[in-house]
């Protein structure tokens, strides 16, 4: 087993796959890491549908794209899995979705960032390649994949086996000391 932080480092867009089909165990861990990510109240807003149908993820991927700026995400278009991220409202108003209000905080939207990364590393982890996405027209998204329209649609994560050849980058990140102070901002 890869040790954390090696795991963090090697995390990457990948905007390049290979045509290997994903295995559904491999979705079914990343699903699995995901499903055990923490959320404000224990609240679970998401709900994850997995795109494996060329048909339908080549309809996601022109949702996502730009006849403005076409070379925005046409990596969709090659990857082989894309997942749509829903932010799954509760049905009856809950501690967290009160305190979410009255502290003027988005909370199902940080619950659904830690659960993609939770899915992300896990997909790293496998030797799979992942990309979050967040510029898509998400009323075509959700008209696909028949979300109901009380749902959002948070986030696509493209998901396959990186192209022969893609390296991981060096990460070009600030000092811990730019980025940190302890005890008084």
């Amino acid at each position: 087993m890869k040790d954390l932080l090696d795991i963090i480092k090697q995390r990457q867009s990948v905007r390049k796959y290979s045509n290997q089909p994903v295995e559904k165990d491999k979705i079914l861990q990343c699903l699995e890491a995901a499903r055990l990510a923490p959320s404000a109240r224990n609240a679970q807003p998401w709900k994850f549908v997995v795109v494996d149908n060329a048909e339908v993820k080549n309809k996601i991927a022109k949702a996502a794209t730009s006849p403005l700026l076409p070379v925005l995400n046409k990596h969709l278009f090659k990857a082989p899995v894309i997942i749509a991220v829903v932010i799954e409202p509760p049905k009856i108003a809950t501690p967290a979705q009160i305190i979410s209000w009255l502290d003027n905080r988005e909370l199902p939207l940080i619950d659904i960032g830690i659960t993609t990364e939770h899915f992300c590393l896990q997909a790293t982890e496998l030797g799979l390649g992942t990309c979050i996405v967040g510029w898509f027209d998400e009323q075509k998204v959700k008209k696909i994949l028949a979300v109901p329209k009380r749902q959002q649609i948070g986030l696509l994560i493209t998901l396959g086996y990186p192209k022969d050849g893609y390296e991981v980058h060096k990460k070009n990140r600030k000092d811990i000391s730019e980025i940190s102070n302890f005890n008084k901002y």
